[in-house]
């Protein structure tokens, strides 16, 4: 049978902090990580509360949000800043090694990502591995952490239960949905951050790196 795991892009394989980070200190010399600080959560009180709009016009929002929160003024057009940037972003040191591992472990890949398709498909060329899938929200027409985009992969892999493992940067968006339609979650917690809702988690992780060892000792164990 296929075994499955599917991934957050940006934040888990992506580094969308220094991506991010750089793109607005364009638009807004000095104030880079102040703007990055509020993204979080005005992106995505657009993307819970707000009807569906395309990810792009969501980064622009977002921008022109968080500008004006913190009362700074952005030349016009430099609100698409982040869409025009975002095919650049790095790649985490660690991610193509991981990748190419799980795929010598008999893994196929996906990414259920909360973007538009043109967006991501740049993105896919930093990759040296094809990924089998790639869900967008452009696809599914809704945002994570709704379970939309999970249930489309399962549709469309046909993966049977037990045979799926969902890691992502993101507990609530991502993995909370994912333990709820049965995928086994690993927490890929980059920043050290803090989650009230860990207790399904199958691991918690620094990074990328230890991914491929910490899938071999979990089957080990289901054996």
């Amino acid at each position: 049978m296929d075994k499955w795991i599917t991934f957050d892009c940006y934040g888990t394989l992506v580094d969308w902090r220094a991506g991010m980070r750089a793109s607005l200190e364009i638009v807004s010399p000095g104030n880079g990580e102040r703007l990055l600080a509020l993204h979080r959560k005005v992106e995505g009180e657009i993307e819970i509360n707000e009807a569906y709009r395309p990810y792009r016009e969501v980064l622009a929002e977002s921008v022109r949000r968080m500008a004006a929160e913190l009362g700074l003024a952005l030349a016009g057009g430099n609100e698409e800043i982040l869409s025009a940037t975002m095919p650049f972003w790095p790649l985490y040191a660690d991610t193509n090694a991981a990748l190419l591992r799980l795929k010598e472990l008999g893994y196929r890949l996906a990414i259920l990502s909360n973007v538009d398709r043109d967006l991501i498909s740049r993105t896919l060329r930093h990759f040296d591995v094809l990924f089998d899938l790639v869900v967008t929200a452009q696809d599914v027409r809704s945002y994570k952490p709704a379970d939309a985009h999970a249930r489309f992969f399962l549709e469309r892999s046909g993966v049977q239960p037990g045979n799926w493992v969902y890691a992502a940067v993101n507990n609530q968006y991502d993995l909370v949905a994912g333990n709820r339609l049965g995928a086994q979650c690993i927490w890929i917690n980059r920043d050290a951050e803090r989650a009230a809702d860990t207790g399904f988690l199958a691991a918690e992780l620094s990074g990328m790196r230890e991914l491929p060892d910490t899938l071999v000792r979990l089957a080990s164990a289901r054996r």
